[in-house]
């Protein structure tokens, strides 16, 4: 089904006739499409068109959502410390060549904010070709192709700093999780595209900020808003859900502060995600959960339904993820160690790794924890988990630094600091020294070893070399018997 709109029905539409025509289109044409329709666009629907929860526009849709563009100047030592040499070579390459280029989303929001800025996007009116034919005519190397596709051209410049440049794109057609683009010269076309208005706004190299949807002033106020309507930015990509909480956790001063609308949009929206990669999930609920306000947006989480749909079980404990969170506050936990707090048990941890496909170290640190978080210490407690880790190190070297995770789950600051300056002392008996005694590899090799740092142990590490090969025989004896 195809609805198309020429120049000479404008008046028809325009006259609100569009409702007897088109019922079940009514509200999102005259919402959305009117206000800003050039006559001779398509708009096709994706679903049902008796729910247009979701939609994809054709590559000639690409008329400009209501935004008036408001600038202002920075001029903070945080903008100057941009302009590194590398950063100036970049610029004046495209100057030179006469395309616009201007750092895009993120280090503007950051710049005023206040904040110093790491990393540097840039967007221009260049296309991917023209940059490659400019950046090889420089002798500019250029690296990471895979961006190519989607417009980013990522240079190399005096061989010391690398910058991403993209061109203004608009989305001709979405699925929920991936885009088709199409290049613009329109900055405010690209500025349609994004998710949220804070991340909407670009800087140029004069120090003017270019705003289309109130971002300077959301920014001011710590408001975390969708450009437009929230339903169509997470239509266009479900993921952005967990990008709202996690830019949430950044900007918001408050922990539940979110707009109405906002979460309705969520909640109506939640079971996109469930055709999100687990990968592209963990990037965003690990930044989540070590944030801001992770408590208080976990909870908003459970409520508008997503967590059932990005592997997190029905039932989370959300009252030991508030006093965990309490915790390690100032501690920079791993993500995991919060994580922790939400699960009752082991199982629950694979069921997580199941969605999620965490790495390895993460999943170890995770199932730490919960293995280990309630079982009884002994004093001095610090002493106690030199013992333990010192049980575990013949399996696994990065227990220890598990161990500092468990604690800052418990908030145990002293016996933290104790193992973070402990070094681990070494077992002073090793595998070779068991096979120069003529024993051969095997369960009671094993067996034997494993006594042997378990009397090592008990002895607070002080029984030597000699001292614990003199416990050999009776401690063969007792396995062999």
């Amino acid at each position: 089904m195809v609805i198309k709109f020429v120049s000479d029905q404008a008046s028809m539409f325009q006259s609100g006739s569009v409702k007897a025509i088109i019922p079940c289109f009514s509200q999102f044409v005259v919402n959305v499409c009117l206000p800003s329709v050039k006559w001779h666009r398509k708009i096709v629907p994706y679903k049902q068109c008796s729910n247009v929860k979701y939609f994809t526009s054709n590559k000639q849709y690409n008329s400009k959502m209501k935004g008036k563009l408001i600038t202002m100047k920075i001029d903070t030592p945080e903008y100057h410390a941009l302009f590194t040499p590398e950063l100036k070579t970049l610029i004046s390459m495209f100057e030179k060549n006469q395309y616009e280029i201007r750092i895009a989303g993120g280090p503007v929001r950051d710049l005023l904010m206040g904040k110093a800025c790491h990393d540097i996007d840039l967007a221009t009116t260049a296309t991917p070709t023209q940059m490659k034919e400019m950046f090889e005519l420089e002798g500019i190397r250029m690296i990471n192709k895979k961006g190519e596709s989607h417009g980013t051209i990522t240079a190399r410049i005096n061989d010391k700093e690398n910058y991403e440049v993209t061109t203004l794109r608009i989305d001709i057609r979405t699925d929920g999780r991936h885009a088709e683009v199409e290049f613009t010269k329109d900055w405010q076309l690209d500025a349609n595209r994004r998710d949220l208005t804070i991340n909407a706004m670009f800087l140029g190299v004069d120090g003017t900020v270019y705003d289309y949807f109130n971002g300077i002033e959301d920014v001011k106020k710590r408001k975390v808003r969708f450009v437009g309507e929230p339903a169509d930015r997470i239509q266009e990509d479900f993921l952005r859900i967990l990008r709202y909480f996690r830019f949430y956790g950044r900007i918001a001063e408050g922990p539940d502060e979110h707009e109405e609308a906002t979460l309705t949009a969520i909640q109506a929206n939640a079971d996109g995600l469930k055709d999100i990669s687990g990968e592209r999930i963990w990037t965003e609920l690990k930044k989540i959960i070590v944030g801001n306000h992770a408590a208080s947006i976990l909870k908003t989480m459970v409520q508008t339904g997503i967590t059932q749909y990005i592997g997190l079980p029905s039932q989370l404990n959300l009252e030991e993820l508030e006093a965990v969170c309490e915790r390690t506050d100032g501690t920079d936990p791993a993500p995991m160690t919060r994580i922790a707090a939400l699960l009752s048990n082991t199982e629950q941890v694979y069921q997580l790794n199941e969605r999620l496909k965490v790495s390895t170290e993460e999943l170890k640190t995770c199932l730490f924890v919960v293995t280990y978080r309630d079982r009884p210490e002994t004093e001095p407690v610090f002493r106690h988990y030199q013992h333990l880790v010192a049980g575990l190190s013949g399996k696994d070297s990065r227990t220890q630094l598990r161990a500092i995770e468990l604690l800052k789950y418990k908030g145990n600051s002293d016996a933290r600091t104790a193992i973070e300056n402990w070094t681990q002392p070494r077992l002073p008996v090793t595998g070779k020294d068991l096979i120069d005694m003529d024993l051969k590899k095997g369960p009671t090799f094993a067996k034997l070893l494993s006594e042997l740092r378990l009397c090592w142990i008990e002895s607070d590490f002080q029984l030597s070399r000699e001292e614990l090969v003199d416990k050999i025989p009776a401690l063969l004896k007792d396995i062999r018997s």
